[in-house]
């Protein structure tokens, strides 16, 4: 069982890189004849990706953490298409939980921090970038979920087997500028102890701000594992998204 087992527990040594897509539009203005209007500035051209990496957190950017890339080859998955589920409609749930964009970003990117609470304690933000009315969808599509698979279900990537014992809404009030929020926990059984792992999605426009908290220590030390999202990062990084 991985669930972020081998992907979490696994980033107590933490580095490496996280995903990324990007696309891009432009635009040029010219008189009613078809030649360029030389008085008009040229239009900014689009790149998600780029817009992104501007945006997310830097390294030390929240006091008291250290926000990194993770390490690629501790996580569960490398693409949606690697995981397999038992029911299809839990899938935006396993993404969440496995530091994986939910739908289809024009761009996404994945840091980790680490810090306050002590070694083992983990933040996740993932950063995704959607065409115009999408991330709405994709937000409702994760909603869908929570309300469908409180009886849990189970993801496999390759030889590794996830279960999940059971999916629960939590409040999520949407913070100052942000457009809605939505947040729920899972449970799952490691060596017969239970583990709680916490989820919350803010929406802002075509982008989404996933958090993921966990407790890799937990799991090392067979001992039941309940954390919070890190409040201090997750403030910081809806700042930089309104």
């Amino acid at each position: 069982m991985a669930v972020p087992v081998l992907t979490l527990v696994s980033a107590l040594a933490l580095g490496a890189c996280g995903g990324s897509g990007s696309d891009s539009d432009s635009g040029s203005s010219g008189d009613s004849k078809g030649k360029p209007d030389a008085s008009a500035a040229p239009e900014k051209t689009s790149d998600p990706a780029a817009e992104l990496k501007s945006a997310v957190l830097s390294k030390s950017e929240v006091k008291g953490f250290t926000v990194r890339e993770p390490q690629e080859k501790y996580v569960f998955a490398t693409s949606q298409d690697n995981v397999k589920l038992d029911k299809a409609v839990c899938a935006p749930i396993a993404y969440a939980t496995n530091q994986l964009p939910l739908g289809s970003p024009k761009a996404d990117l994945t840091r980790v921090a680490a810090g306050a609470k002590g070694p083992g304690v983990f933040t996740y933000v993932t950063l995704s970038a959607y065409e115009r009315g999408e991330a709405k969808a994709t937000l409702a599509e994760l909603s869908k979920a929570i309300g469908s698979c409180g009886n849990g279900f189970t993801a496999k990537a390759g030889r590794t087997t996830s279960p999940y014992s059971s999916v629960t809404a939590e409040t999520a009030p949407t913070p100052k500028g942000a457009d809605e929020s939505v947040a729920f926990n899972v449970t799952t059984k490691f060596e017969n102890v239970t583990h709680t792992l916490r989820a919350r999605t803010v929406r802002y426009g075509d982008t989404l701000a996933l958090y993921y908290a966990v407790d890799a220590m937990a799991f090392t030390q067979a001992r039941p594992g309940n954390p919070e999202i890190a409040t201090a990062v997750m403030d910081a990084q809806n700042a930089k998204l309104v």
